[in-house]
């Protein structure tokens, strides 16, 4: 377990900026793309644009280096959104300039940043049980098909943990008034089905990539042995 890599430092910075900029970027904007379903609109926060893409960072970790060191890069990914969040609050209760008050203003900062405090509860709690539950599934899937098929647990991996994050996310989100009750259900099909169609597009990328880092790394790792526990830390 104490093996070096080249390239797993680097997968986990990219997995965590991810996962940051996921967050901002629902706290500023929910886009409208003009698409219903019957009466339901299919609207989605704008970090569904870029959240998914951590879960395939995910898989890529689980996949090639296995569950623990999955599971130390998602408490890095907790803890640094708990630090932004932490700071974005801190930043909006301290006084503004009086300059920038005059072209910005507090009540702009309140619209788009002023509501991450419930987003970043939202999203510890959702990210935590979802990205937990995708790479439980992928080590076990892995397991079972024997090193085969790839592709049917990076996508079956995404299928259970964008479920659990998305509803989970949405509820409490909604819950702590980040969103509209009224939006709740659009919100939850809509992000849903894009988080899943944005895995299931890159997957032929995905495989690419977990091939080429399990032969320069030379690594392709199976749990077997693993204590599946979310809450250690240790390898």
């Amino acid at each position: 377990m104490n093996k070096a890599y080249r390239y797993y430092d680097l997968v986990m910075a990219l997995f965590v900026t991810t996962l940051l900029l996921s967050n901002l970027l629902s706290s500023a904007k929910i886009i409208d793309p003009g698409i219903q379903i019957g009466t339901l609109k299919l609207v989605f926060d704008a970090g569904t644009l870029i959240f998914p893409v951590s879960y395939i960072f995910g898989d890529i970790l689980t996949e090639v280096y296995g569950y623990a060191r999955s599971r130390r890069v998602i408490w890095m990914g907790f803890a640094s959104t708990i630090l932004m969040g932490s700071f974005v609050w801190l930043a909006g209760i301290l006084p503004g300039d009086l300059e920038w008050q005059q072209y910005a203003g507090q009540s702009a900062y309140d619209a788009i940043l002023g509501g991450i405090s419930g987003l970043i509860v939202a999203s510890v709690c959702a990210y935590w049980l979802g990205a937990f539950s995708n790479s439980y599934v992928l080590a076990k899937m892995k397991i079972a098909t024997q090193g085969q098929w790839v592709w049917t647990r990076t996508i079956g991996s995404t299928i259970v943990g964008q479920a659990v994050d998305t509803v989970t996310f949405f509820v409490i989100a909604v819950a702590l008034g980040v969103f509209p009750f009224s939006l709740m259900l659009s919100l939850i099909v809509t992000n849903y089905i894009i988080k899943v169609m944005i895995e299931v597009v890159l997957t032929p990328l995905t495989l690419r990539l977990i091939q080429h880092l399990k032969h320069i790394e030379n690594e392709d790792y199976f749990d077997y042995d693993t204590v599946f526990n979310p809450f250690r830390v240790d390898l």
